[in-house]
């Protein structure tokens, strides 16, 4: 009678060479990027493609509906394009103005010198988005006609609301990029001899551009949804066709001038991913 001394579990026969390995993980790498091709190509055209869909479906239907001269007069193609050339500034107004503010007072509230007055920052940007949209803008336009030497009607009441509306979002997200950069990271630029500000330029900022632009995309959408009620104090918009149809009880101009603000609310959340995927370092 004989025993076996080798384990129940031990490997039968040599394990795989090196060369093996390397093969292993080469084709894995190829499998993985072809995955991630084919889901670019999928996720690039899929939502313009859905959005023309969607355009292409609205255009048929207005057009197969039996429009009285109200509705023909409201749905022309030169008033639609107006008011989103209307929308579209408010928002890229608006924006452009919130980060020139909000962006800055992220990083000094981040300083070390100034940290302690992070609260306050917050405590602004909170108390611009806890106030409705509706009655922030009236606000403002009471506030602005106090002031005779202010304008309260028109693009700029409507720009200064929504920036206080969109304020939070980007506020929190630069400071929340910028306070979740690896402290060991920060102290090894220091250790190579950089100064505070040449870690803020060349390490901090960098790292958190992801969590940046992505309060950038939350408050472009924010701005394009409460841009809608720009109309009511003279701003333009869409939101002048909404109202037109809930107002007239007109379904094609309420569900068109609808659809166009959620079209265009997609459309610029997907172009400002194009761009935080082009601006975010390779490697994050």
């Amino acid at each position: 009678m004989s025993t076996s001394l080798t384990p129940p579990d031990a490997p039968v026969g040599p394990g795989p060479s090196d060369a093996e390995r390397r093969q292993t993980a080469r084709a894995e790498d190829a499998a993985g990027a072809r995955r991630a091709q084919r889901a670019a190509l999928v996720r690039y055209p899929g939502m313009p493609l859905f959005l023309s869909v969607v355009l292409l479906g609205l255009y048929l239907w207005v057009g197969a509906q039996e429009l009285d001269s109200i509705e023909a007069r409201t749905l022309t193609a030169e008033n639609l394009l107006g008011q989103t050339r209307q929308h579209i500034t408010l928002t890229l107004y608006s924006t452009f103005f919130v980060l020139l503010l909000a962006v800055p007072l992220g990083i000094l509230a981040t300083r070390p010198r100034l940290r302690r007055y992070a609260p306050v920052v917050i405590g602004l940007g909170n108390a611009g988005q806890a106030i409705p949209s509706l009655g922030l803008l009236a606000l403002l336009f009471y506030l602005f006609r106090t002031q005779p030497a202010l304008p309260s009607t028109g693009t700029f009441p409507v720009v200064v609301s929504l920036v206080g509306y969109s304020f939070l979002p980007i506020l929190r997200n630069t400071m929340v990029g910028l306070d979740q950069v690896d402290r060991f990271v920060l102290e090894a630029g220091k250790g190579m001899g950089m100064s505070n500000r040449k870690v803020l330029r060349s390490i901090e900022l960098p790292l958190a551009v992801p969590v940046v632009l992505a309060g950038v995309r939350t408050a472009l959408v924010l701005n394009v949804g409460t841009a809608a009620l720009a109309f009511l104090f003279g701003g333009g918009g869409l939101g002048e066709t909404i109202f037109a149809g809930f107002q007239l009880r007109r379904t094609p101009v309420l569900l068109t001038g609808a659809i166009l603000v959620a079209v265009l609310a997609l459309l610029v959340d997907y172009l400002a991913g194009l761009v935080e995927e082009k601006l975010t370092p390779k490697g994050l």
